[in-house]
């Protein structure tokens, strides 16, 4: 009810509506966290909505945290690297991503990692649990390294940090307000909250962005969060954008069917 609430009485838009160049199109997907079969639903969903409209060229952006927390990161991986092979999809490196490849080398961040998902993620893989609750660090280290595909680590390193797109920029997290695009810090793309969540006036480009989780899309005039917490909600969301139109695609586990929907912003 309070998110409701705070986008009900949002400051509303002045000016002209950000806008994607004519004949594009794109789509936001938020962050998925391991959750298989709601990425496949609304990876259907986009492909059947883009077919329905008007020839473009589309793109889609996911924004990042693939992986942890859900229990199909494994698949999320396989399913994002088959779709980048049918059409342009640019994914952006997630604090998920940063601390997975960093946990690979570091025992440290391994044991943050785990405790923030990344147990899922390894057990996605052809791990043995009782081996894995078994190991110490260095033996789970190694684990990783025997389980997990070395195309699938590659995959994960080749993920952007910005990606801009007419009026609109996408990034992970959010950005730092009033410092330039060019210098904003990886920490901040991939982890920030404050100031940038509560920061009220424009950022130039209208911020597209995860990270955060809300019970409903977060529709401000400087930035829209499609973080919807899958892992934990059910819900996994989409936007989609077209010149100055908007529009939201939903997927949804409802007691174990998926159902999808759509409307317009």
């Amino acid at each position: 009810m309070f998110n409701r609430l705070r986008k009900l009485f949002a400051p509303a838009e002045s000016g002209p509506r950000p806008a994607l160049p004519a004949g594009t199109r794109a789509y936001a997907v938020g962050d998925v966290h391991g959750m298989g079969a709601l990425f496949a639903a609304l990876r259907d969903a986009i492909e059947a909505d883009d077919a329905a409209r008007t020839a473009a060229d589309t793109s889609v952006v996911l924004l990042g945290d693939l992986i942890d927390r859900g229990p199909d990161s494994a698949d999320v991986i396989a399913q994002a690297r088959a779709w980048t092979t049918r059409r342009t999809v640019r994914i952006l490196m997630g604090n998920h991503e940063e601390m997975f490849l960093d946990a690979l080398e570091k025992e440290d961040v391994l044991r943050h990692f785990l405790r923030f998902g990344g147990k899922e993620t390894l057990l996605s893989y052809p791990i043995d649990p009782e081996e894995y609750t078994r190991s110490d660090l260095a033996e789970t280290i190694a684990l990783m390294h025997r389980a997990i595909p070395a195309e699938d680590i590659a995959f994960i390193r080749g993920f952007e940090d910005r990606i801009a797109l007419g009026d609109y920029l996408f990034v992970h997290a959010g950005i730092r307000p009033g410092v330039p695009l060019e210098e904003q810090a990886l920490s901040d793309l991939r982890w920030i909250r404050e100031p940038f969540l509560s920061h009220p006036d424009s950022h130039g480009p209208l911020v597209v962005h995860g990270h955060t989780i809300a019970d409903d899309p977060q529709l401000r005039p400087n930035r829209i969060g499609i973080d919807t917490g899958a892992y934990r909600s059910g819900c996994l969301t989409a936007l989609g954008l077209e010149g100055e139109d908007r529009w939201l695609i939903e997927a949804r586990d409802e007691n174990g069917a998926i159902r999808v929907t759509q409307r317009s912003l």
